[in-house]
């Protein structure tokens, strides 16, 4: 999200800035936002629009749209054809979801009839069988369909709440895997480092301290690989043989 700096007058009220900076606003939509995200707050942008801004837009997005309407025309034909829409029935195929997301994008705001058969696809998904990925595309596609004006109100309604749980999934989903990542790191650290030493070093220093767990242990020769196992719970210097246990 971003967050905005407000301050207050000397009555209470909030003072707004005067000016956002649009390039962080920019950095923001294009980097930070997932698809479904997007489409919701470009959306939620257009309804806070006036009458003329709207009418203005409108021409503007017709001009944009037009660039792609020779590329597009055959796909927009098939997403507003009831028998094309109507084999589009196993979305847990990676394939079928990509269709059903660019049929979703091209369907016409008056195609009631592929409105209802895209409804009664969407009503049979059970997000508890997709992973994080498929889950992120789960997400636009439900997000699309409920703002979709092609959609009556009570099916975009419960749309929006499988959609509410796809996402609860998802954050689901990133919390495990940042257990599962937490716990990887904590084994990590955890884990005992053999740090081959100079024999002579090694004979030296268990001289030296003979109140070390390690006087215990008979002086090695040059035939014995001394070690030094450093971590939690380390035993210290000892010979190499003697690890087979540990």
């Amino acid at each position: 999200m971003i967050e905005i700096s407000l301050g207050t007058t000397a009555g209470g009220g909030i003072v707004y800035p005067s000016q956002l900076d649009k390039e962080t606003v920019f950095e923001w939509f294009g980097l930070h936002l997932n698809p479904a995200k997007r489409i919701e707050f470009m959306c939620g942008l257009l309804h806070m629009c006036q009458p003329l801004e709207l009418r203005f837009l409108g021409s503007y997005l017709e001009d944009l749209a037009r660039k792609d309407y020779h590329v597009l025309r055959d796909f927009e034909f098939r997403a507003n054809s009831p028998s094309d829409l109507g084999v589009l029935t196993d979305v847990i195929d990676p394939v079928v979801r990509s269709k059903l997301l660019v049929c979703l994008s091209l369907l016409g705001s008056e195609s009631r009839e592929c409105a209802g058969i895209l409804f009664r696809i969407l009503s049979h998904v059970d997000p508890a069988l997709f992973s994080a990925g498929p889950l992120e595309q789960l997400s636009l596609l439900f997000a699309m369909a409920s703002l979709h004006p092609a959609f009556h109100f009570h099916q975009r309604e419960m749309v929006r709440g499988q959609l509410d749980k796809i996402e609860l999934a998802i954050k689901e989903e990133r919390r495990q895997s940042q257990l599962r990542i937490n716990a990887q790191i904590t084994v990590m650290s955890n884990k005992p480092t053999l740090v081959p030493l100079n024999i002579k070093l090694a004979q030296n220093l268990l001289n030296f301290n003979l109140s070390s767990p390690c006087s215990s242990f008979p002086a090695p020769d040059n035939s014995v690989n001394i070690v030094c196992v450093t971590g939690p719970g380390s035993l210290g210097l000892v010979p190499a043989a003697m690890l087979v246990s540990y």
